[in-house]
């Protein structure tokens, strides 16, 4: 059979994938497009992690998307009802019969000659059998995400065949496990571990979170009094987009302080965890990291559930490093030992570029770590492509909801002029390549040689700033002289 074609083809029917598609109806609406999904169904990270208490780590009226108010009471969310959300959405806009389920996007082969991708998608037939089917498009739109779906980091843990008991990684949870009255050992600090905590401590007879270092751990409520108030006594829309609003500015505001003044932001979180806990607690040891705040990101604990189960001693925090593993728990290098029956490596994602995809342009394959990356959603050299990427001190679907509006316009741009092909170039030689992101993250530091690059100055640079990124995104010039049109 003949390949299909579309106007876009779209990667991935998760968070960003949807609004993809929202966006092209609305903007594009002449232009056919399709949504190819790797797994059976809408939802991305909200339908694979499916570990307990699985909720968002950004307040829901800018992890929202601009068009969707949230309208729920509570402002950081548990995972089914993101998911729910993200699936109305879908639904609200007729969007599903545009998805083709069980399609994983293996390669995108570029010809300039006929302007168009080749796209490769392996799709499952059976139990485990695949084929190969191909489309082509014009325009392909990645919204796979920036991490590997099929298994998480794991690091080799010494003595790991000799534990007794059960060993999960919250990517993969198991349907079938019963931590009740059990023992729990998680292994990491950072947002999972701070969420499967107090959430386990529920049912399990005790909590540990060993981490290796400390975090930055913020509390915020889980329901946002004012929010709720003004959704009481104005329009839905215009309440939404004034507490979004002032959720983005005031983030804008705490990431600009602790770049500004780290000391002083340091010692605000601090001054927070002391009055939880209370003034014997070792916040010290086990609350004081040795970086300065959003040099990682933050993670944040509703209504501070984390500090209530350390506070009625049903979890505790053990800061110190693994020697092995052992039949009854793990052993530190200190010489004492954790007894556990089941342990958690919560210990992080394999970053992915563009989900994994081999993309080759006329022939020569493209290595995307020495491409820099346009505007945070192009890369040079690299025609008729944009990824929707989140931002790493703010909400994911701030920048993804700009992305799928800037998408739309260079599209319209091109059908104007009767362009068939843009690719962002860099003829500025006293453009420096500088890391894609400034985080000194584990899961960052061990693929940050295989990102992309940013420039030193825009439209190759990353703010990482919702405002500056409306001025360009929505206001900016289509034709800057960069991106280069035929």
């Amino acid at each position: 059979m003949p390949d299909e074609h579309f106007d876009v083809l779209i990667v991935g029917a998760g968070l960003s994938g949807i609004a993809a598609g929202y966006h092209l109806q609305h903007k594009c609406p002449g232009k056919r497009f399709v949504i190819l999904e790797g797994r059976d169904c809408i939802g991305g990270t909200w339908d694979l992690f499916r570990y307990p208490g699985i909720r968002s780590d950004s307040d829901m009226f800018t992890l929202g998307y601009s068009f969707k108010p949230w309208t729920e009471p509570k402002a950081i969310a548990d995972g089914p009802r993101i998911l729910n959300y993200v699936r109305e959405t879908a639904a609200e806009n007729d969007l599903e019969k545009d998805i083709r389920f069980r399609h994983r996007v293996k390669r995108a082969m570029w010809s300039t000659p006929d302007a168009r991708w080749t796209v490769e998608a392996e799709r499952l037939v059976g139990e485990g059998a695949t084929e190969v089917v191909r489309f082509t498009c014009s325009f392909l739109f990645m919204c796979s995400g920036y991490y590997k779906y099929e298994a998480g980091y794991a690091p080799e843990f010494a003595g790991a065949q000799d534990f007794a008991g059960r060993i999960v990684h919250p990517q993969q949870w198991p349907e079938d496990l019963d931590y009740a009255g059990k023992r729990v050992v998680v292994v990491g600090s950072g947002a999972t571990a701070v969420t499967l905590v107090p959430e386990m401590a529920k049912a399990a007879s005790h909590v540990t979170m060993l981490q290796r270092s400390p975090t930055y751990v913020v509390s915020r409520p889980a329901q946002d009094p004012l929010a709720n108030k003004l959704r009481r006594n104005l329009p839905a829309r215009l309440a939404y987009h004034l507490i979004r609003w002032r959720n983005v500015l005031f983030g804008m505001y705490f990431f600009q302080l602790s770049r500004r003044k780290p000391d002083r932001v340091k010692q605000f979180i601090l001054g927070g965890i002391r009055r939880a806990l209370g003034p014997d607690y070792d916040i010290a040891t086990h609350f004081t990291p040795r970086y300065n705040p959003w040099d990682q990101r933050l993670c944040l604990v509703p209504d501070g559930d984390l500090f209530k189960a350390i506070r009625d001693k049903r979890a505790s925090v053990v800061t110190s490093e693994i020697d092995t593993f052992t039949k009854d728990g793990i052993r530190l290098k200190d010489g004492s030992e954790l007894a556990a029956d089941i342990i958690v490596t919560a210990t992080g994602l394999v970053l992915q570029v563009l989900g994994g995809l081999e993309v080759s342009v006329d022939g020569r394959a493209v290595d995307f770590a020495k491409t820099l990356n346009y505007k945070g959603m192009m890369y040079s050299d690299v025609p008729n492509m944009a990824a929707a990427l989140g931002y790493t001190n703010a909400s994911w679907t701030l920048k993804c909801d700009l992305t799928c509006e800037y998408v739309c316009r260079l599209i319209n741009y091109m059908d104007r002029h009767g362009y068939r092909q843009c690719v962002p170039h860099n003829s500025d030689p006293s453009i420096e390549p500088m890391p894609s992101l400034n985080f000194t993250s584990g899961y960052v530091q061990r693929s940050i040689a295989k990102l992309p690059k940013q420039g030193s100055k825009r439209p190759w640079r990353l703010y990482q700033n919702y405002a500056l990124d409306i001025v360009s995104l929505r206001f900016g010039k289509v034709d800057d002289g960069v991106m280069q049109y035929s």
